[in-house]
């Protein structure tokens, strides 16, 4: 009897020694100083964890640039293999809607290698930033790279082609004029068979030819020049305003809507003439600064950072 007492008061304490401990687990990492829990899954499973990650090209931080990613509109990792759309044109079918193979990779204790097929190899300290944005940070450059995963189920396809219309206008070498209404007033721009969207320089130059239709494109003769814009139109994602402002001339002012990957549709609205003119010479973006005629809207085409550019200082707060 004493001793089953004895033993039930053993229990007794050391239930409640048991009740009141808990045991702290300390990780041990360099981050340990910023309040922040070390990541519970590895990089290439947080890199897989979405099928696309869209290039978020003005959040950037730093002067610098990685080409590659300067380029792409969204990237992949699929097994070793980097994916990207570069080109508005297919955007969302082509490659599945990943867009085509431009390297290969290598990540590894948060650390990403790339070994691009043309801008060569690049190496990236890895940062998640959320439950859907990671930080590609380049340490030769000093610039951060800002990417916003997505399925590519709920991916917004449709969004990213109209919000970056402005490159679709380059994606092909030159637009010829096919079809030209029967209403509308007699008005100079009826005369013009070619439009041009330059990429490089300053992004927003365009040229014009009075060539007859049907020309080998690499003979045009470019008439006229000038500054190029596309604005939106209130409660309309899929129209859009271009305004031509001739270097010596009045600016010509339409409403461009795009009938499918190679064909857009502009009305003059001065005249109440409809255009529509077709893609020429289209340029698959595999990789940047792949042709040499800088006169050609197929100079290297990248996106342009609308922000205001500015020095990366977060060196002290990341936590990877």
């Amino acid at each position: 009897m004493k001793t089953t007492k004895l033993l039930s008061v053993f229990a007794i304490i050391a239930l409640l020694f048991t009740s009141c401990y808990h045991e702290d687990v300390y990780v041990d990492d360099y981050n340990s100083n910023y309040n922040n829990p070390a990541p519970t899954i590895s990089i290439n499973q947080l890199l897989n964890s979405y099928e696309l990650w869209y290039v978020d090209i003005n959040q950037t931080i730093g002067y610098g640039e990685t080409r590659f990613l300067q380029t792409a509109f969204t990237i992949s990792f699929r097994n070793g293999l980097l994916y990207a759309n570069n080109n508005l044109v297919g955007i969302g079918s082509q490659g599945n809607g990943f867009g085509i193979p431009v390297g290969y990779y290598d990540a590894y204790n948060m650390i990403l290698d790339v070994d691009h097929d043309i801008d060569g190899f690049e190496t990236f300290d890895v940062y998640k930033i959320d439950y859907n944005t990671i930080e590609l940070y380049n340490p030769y450059n000093d610039t951060s790279y800002f990417l916003h995963g997505y399925q590519r189920a709920s991916f917004d396809y449709d969004f990213v082609f109209y919000d970056n219309i402005h490159y679709f206008m380059q994606e092909y070498e030159a637009w010829e004029k096919t079809y030209t209404s029967n209403y509308g007033a007699l008005n100079e721009f009826d005369n013009e068979n070619y439009m041009q969207f330059l990429a490089g320089g300053n992004g927003s130059t365009f040229r014009s030819s009075q060539d007859a239709t049907g020309m080998n494109i690499n003979n045009l003769y470019w008439d006229y020049s000038g500054i190029y814009g596309i604005g939106d139109v209130n409660g309309n994602l899929y129209k859009k305003t271009l305004t031509l402002d001739y270097d010596y001339f009045d600016n010509e002012f339409f409403e461009l809507s795009v009938i499918n990957d190679s064909t857009i549709e502009l009305f003059h609205n001065a005249s109440g003439t409809l255009y529509e003119f077709k893609g020429r010479g289209y340029i698959q973006y595999l990789k940047t600064g792949t042709t040499t005629d800088k006169t050609k809207s197929s100079a290297e085409k990248k996106r342009v950072q609308r922000a205001v550019k500015k020095e990366n200082t977060r060196e002290n707060t990341r936590v990877k």
